[in-house]
């Protein structure tokens, strides 16, 4: 990436036919990504737990009158039959899918919740949640040409590690430690997902963001985090751009990751960033997919 000038959102390309999936898209980081794509054209499904949230949403951007158009429907990724469920509607309403923006999250629950299935709460909503959309979706991403995948992890990645005998945190919780291994694991999934696209010659292209530190309400369980939002935080529409660079700009590569060019990579402009070697590993990557799999009864492919 040239570094010339600051890549913003006005750099997008136009984005006029194509059709987007925005995941948690009704604040924070989620609803500044449905915006920017909607102002350049697309049409963007703001996929959203709390329904009459989406929907007031996607009034505000309407108000802004995009190009594009702007669309709530139900999704929560916390329920595998509501996964299934959005799918099931979003395909009898669309033949495509351009951009899968795997967006939505929970951060350090005080205290272990489960999923409708079963699963601990940030593990199930954060990585298995998409896993199974993603996977679901498989088919018409594949004949969507130049459709692209992007899952938004968190520089926590780097604190997280793979709890094999303890996915779910049922013998022990912590906080951030069922976070970080939650953002550990969508970096696990880009990688994987996109050397099983390379496999089979695939034209779907897999990557993955970062916002930085971004002052949303994510943090609203993090204590600390939240009282510094004010301070050290970057506003929404700026934490957004390096997730729209990973789903739009030219220049993008397979498996890459994108993050703030600032001190840290806490705030900034997007720029390619490296995430770390646990991040890589093959074998991890496999076990985790194979889990996955085997938790979500979702297999790519359509199998």
């Amino acid at each position: 990436m040239s570094n010339q000038k600051k890549w913003d959102a006005t750099q997008m390309p136009d984005q006029s036919g194509r059709v987007a999936i925005v995941t948690g898209a009704n604040s924070g980081i989620g609803f500044e990504t449905a915006k920017g794509l909607a102002e350049k054209g697309a049409m963007v499904v703001m996929a959203c737990r709390n329904q009459a949230k989406g929907e007031s949403a996607a009034s505000s951007i309407r108000q802004e009158k995009p190009l594009g158009r702007v669309q709530a429907m139900t999704l929560d990724l916390s329920s595998l039959a509501s996964v299934r469920a959005f799918v099931a509607e979003f395909s009898s309403k669309f033949d495509r899918l351009d951009l899968l923006i795997n967006n939505a999250g929970v951060m350090a629950l005080p205290k272990r919740l489960e999923t409708a299935d079963g699963f601990e709460m940030q593990f199930g909503t954060n990585h298995l949640g998409h896993f199974a959309l993603t996977g679901l979706f498989w088919d018409m991403l594949v004949k969507t040409p130049g459709s692209r995948v992007v899952n938004v992890s968190s520089g926590a990645h780097r604190a997280g590690r793979m709890a094999w005998d303890d996915l779910q945190s049922k013998k022990s919780y912590s906080p951030f430690g069922a976070y970080s291994q939650s953002k550990l694991a969508n970096l696990l999934f880009t990688y994987e997902l996109q050397r099983r696209l390379d496999r089979a010659g695939i034209q779907t292209v897999a990557t993955a963001a970062h916002p930085g530190w971004t002052a949303t309400n994510l943090q609203a369980h993090s204590g600390v985090a939240g009282f510094l939002n004010p301070f050290f935080g970057q506003k929404p529409p700026m934490g957004a751009l390096p997730t729209l660079y990973a789903a739009t700009a030219p220049d993008v590569v397979p498996n890459g990751y994108y993050g703030p060019d600032g001190f840290l990579e806490m705030k900034g402009y997007p720029k390619r960033t490296e995430s770390n070697t646990r991040s890589h590993d093959l074998e991890a990557a496999k076990r985790l997919w194979a889990v996955s799999e085997d938790l979500t009864a979702v297999s790519f492919g359509g199998r």
